[in-house]
């Protein structure tokens, strides 16, 4: 059947009164070209929609304009619908009408509205333009890069495969020149706004809320609360050690946080302001918390070292726990005080270590490595004890003594006060050199504080034990004048053991220098007058000497005598006159010898 016969069946079916023709009459006088009218449609004909707008002829509209993206024809006779007319009068007798125009039309004064009463708008982006986005809101609008979103946008790629439909406000409108300018900014500043007024009803410190992460920095992570951004530093994110906030939290991830800290300021325009500071570790238990019982000095680990530094390598030993192994405690090597640290330990190994020691306020560990290893000072106090002889090499030397190296990782001293009992060694550089072999004696050994001492001197017995056992205060020597200074003489005793003559005991008559009375190499007798053996020094005197010979002789002059009456002047007499004897002639002597004879015999008488 024809769309006329339907028309005529339309027609014949019930027929229209005389005040139903009188209205169309009426209203078809009205209808104007571009006008837009509701009419009905009568039929779907092929490549055309009749409808039926109240005019003396019906319209007709293609059918493509009623058709949806499957090319699926959506209309069918009796819907209403709105169109424009285009011609009141085409070539076969019809209204010419558009539906496509009329929805133009409508779209336009929509968005005229939307406009101007600052209406929001749905519509979905379509592609990219010189300066920002495409976007159908039903007709053709401008989105600026600047309005697609809150903050900066710098890749638009991720808008452009978006599918769903966003909302807009129209920012500019202009018809005549097909011109709208539209902006998502302005609606999620109001939708942000109305989150925040929610938000801060119960934002509050101490308080658990859960965002979405919105961007990563290097120093932590925005996270969007619902109106308002909190900064989830790097350092409150674990308590372990984080290279990049990426490492605990993703963008566009939900994440419960807990607020620490919220700063409220007033911009210049009066709007408020708030920082908000959020912390995700909070939420967890302290790790240092229990340190010290999980952790007891001494106690064997194994960690994960996490940085390598000039002074030594810092290991994580549980999440947010790490220690310091100093370069000192990671081998027993000698090596390790000449080397970065780095050639012995690398970053993400997996190494043991001894807890030495915990500042749980300060959050510091002490660990050591060596500990685990055998300790080269314990080994040679069991293979070398106190008293040993040992060889070694000459490895350095200073002004205060010599180093020996004793295994390849123990070196042991020798101070210059023990390299000899009988010299003053000023500069051990004159005595050894480097890498030469010499023999020595250990002294100590100090095995906490990593030291040995050494002798040379004791490989030989002390020459002032021989001096003491065989000298006391008193006694007489003979020696050799070593050596003449201003003060005295110094004479060797026996060998290694020096006494000092002073000028003033050098001699029973004044003398003003040593030199005048002695030479070096001359042999002399004096008496020790004093010996003090911690500074191993002996007081000799030629003048103590010989006073006590004086005396020793007069002593023993008296002995001879007897009980005799004399007094010492008549012994000094006696004395005196015996020399003036021996000084005369023999014949003198012998003519005098019969009268002293006598008159010796009176005098007994």
């Amino acid at each position: 059947m024809s769309a006329d016969e339907k028309r005529s069946q339309g027609s014949s079916g019930g027929g229209d009164s005389f005040a139903e023709l009188f209205e169309k009459s009426v209203a078809a006088e009205s209808i104007r070209p571009g006008e837009v009218v509701t009419g009905t449609v009568v039929a779907v004909d092929g490549d055309e929609v009749i409808i039926d707008i109240g005019y003396k002829s019906e319209g007709r509209v293609p059918v493509f304009q009623f058709t949806d993206d499957g090319g699926k024809v959506i209309v069918q006779p009796g819907h209403k619908i709105r169109v424009m007319v285009e011609d009141l009068e085409d070539q076969g007798g019809f209204v010419r009408l558009s539906k496509e125009k009329a929805d133009r039309r409508r779209i336009w004064d929509e968005i005229q509205e939307a406009f101007e009463k600052n209406l929001v708008v749905e519509g979905r982006i379509t592609g990219r333009v010189k300066g920002g986005l495409q976007v159908d809101i039903g007709v053709k609008a401008f989105l600026p890069q600047s309005q697609v979103d809150l903050h900066k946008v710098r890749n638009l790629d991720p808008y452009l495969n978006s599918k769903e439909s966003l909302r807009f406000k129209i920012i500019k409108c202009n018809k005549a020149r097909n011109n709208v300018v539209v902006s998502r900014r302005d609606v999620l500043e109001v939708e942000r706004e109305v989150e925040r007024n929610q938000t801060l009803k119960t934002l509050e410190v101490g308080s658990t809320i859960t965002g979405k992460v919105k961007n990563l920095t290097d120093y932590g992570a925005f996270v969007d609360l619902g109106g308002i951004d909190g900064l989830l530093h790097i350092t409150d994110m674990s308590y372990g050690r984080l290279n990049n906030p990426a490492e605990r939290v993703k963008v566009n991830e939900d994440v419960t946080v807990k607020v620490l800290r919220i700063d409220h300021e007033t911009d210049r325009d009066g709007k408020d302001r708030y920082k908000v500071a959020l912390g995700l570790k909070q939420l967890e238990p302290d790790p240092w918390s229990d340190v010290d019982y999980r952790f007891p000095i001494g106690t064997k680990v194994k960690g994960k070292v996490v940085s390598v530094v000039d002074y030594g390598a810092f290991v994580e030993i549980v999440e947010g726990v790490e220690g310091l192994v100093h370069f000192s405690e990671m081998t027993w090597s000698k090596k390790a005080k000449h080397q970065h640290p780095s050639k012995f330990i690398k970053v993400g190994a997996e190494v043991e270590a001894v807890i030495l020691s915990i500042d749980k306020n300060s959050r510091r560990i002490s660990l050591g490595m060596k500990q685990l290893l055998k300790n080269p000072w314990e080994e040679l106090a069991t293979t070398h004890p106190v008293g040993s002889i040992i060889e070694g090499k000459v490895k350095s030397i200073t002004d205060f003594g010599i180093f020996v190296e004793l295994n390849d990782e123990v070196d042991g001293l020798v101070h210059v006060s023990d390299i000899s009992w009988t010299k003053k060694v000023k500069n051990p550089a004159e005595m050894f050199t480097k890498d030469e072999v010499i023999k020595a004696k250990i002294q100590s050994i100090d095995v906490d504080n990593e030291k040995v001492s050494l002798s040379i001197k004791h490989l030989e017995s002390d020459p002032w034990g021989d001096f003491k056992s065989q000298y006391r205060r008193g006694s007489i020597i003979e020696g050799v004048v070593k050596s003449i200074a201003d003060f005295g003489a110094f004479v060797e005793i026996v060998e290694g053991v020096e006494g000092l003559i002073r000028t003033n005991e050098i001699s029973t008559e004044p003398v003003r220098n040593a030199g005048e009375v002695v030479k070096i190499g001359d042999k002399i007798r004096a008496e020790i007058t004093s010996i003090d053996d911690n500074e191993r020094k002996v007081g000799l005197s030629v003048r103590q000497m010989e006073m006590n010979a004086t005396k020793a002789d007069i002593k023993k002059f008296i002995e001879t005598q007897g009980k005799a009456r004399a007094s010492l002047g008549d012994i000094l007499a006696d004395r005196i006159a015996e020399k003036a004897a021996a000084s005369q002639p023999a014949t003198e002597a012998a003519a005098a010898e019969p009268e002293a004879s006598g008159s010796g015999k009176e005098s007994k008488e």
